[in-house]
């Protein structure tokens, strides 16, 4: 079985084995996937989770963990922590298909409301947590030579500016973006 780097670089439609078939990713849903591969890269999030928004970002019609792990050449795990966080994102909704006993799966296509939610639960909370580690930075350069603490304090008024700027513009972008 090839691997999704195998089937990225090779850019052809090309055939993932299974026990009763043989599913196939065409050339525009690998093209879809690794543009969202360069996406999650540059916002330091897991390949697989891209690989998993791409397939159903590019699919006509929802699709099943099981259809998912079989096409991507994914583990269980991995699926199931992918569409997980996809979820709590907003990224992906669950979708109900008549006669179907399996969970169906759909990429939300909605920016503003993708990016709102990865603002408020990627970027806010770690600046909400940040005050508390500046103030121990603060107190354990008291141990350092007058130079390194010099340095140091400099740096951490610097963060601090950057975090008063970052608390100013990003609820603004939120509201820009529909949310809060």
């Amino acid at each position: 079985m090839k691997s999704m780097e195998t089937v990225l670089a090779n850019n052809t439609e090309t055939p993932l084995k299974t026990n009763t078939a043989v599913l196939q990713l065409k050339p525009a849903e690998v093209e879809v996937i690794h543009l969202f591969i360069q996406f999650a890269g540059a916002l330091g999030q897991p390949r697989s989770v891209a690989e998993i928004y791409g397939l159903l970002f590019a699919s006509e019609k929802p699709l099943d963990m099981d259809t998912l792990i079989e096409r991507l050449n994914l583990s269980k795990g991995s699926a199931s922590q992918g569409l997980k966080y996809l979820l709590d994102l907003g990224a992906v909704r669950k979708v109900y298909m008549a006669g179907e006993r399996r969970t169906h799966y759909e990429a939300v296509a909605e920016l503003r409301k993708l990016a709102g939610r990865f603002l408020r639960q990627q970027i806010l909370t770690h600046f909400e947590d940040s005050e508390v580690r500046l103030d121990q930075i603060v107190a354990h350069a008291g141990k350092l030579s007058d130079a390194q603490r010099k340095h140091i304090n400099e740096r951490v008024r610097l963060l601090r500016r950057w975090q008063r700027t970052a608390n100013r513009i990003l609820p603004l972008m939120l509201r820009m973006l529909g949310g809060d």
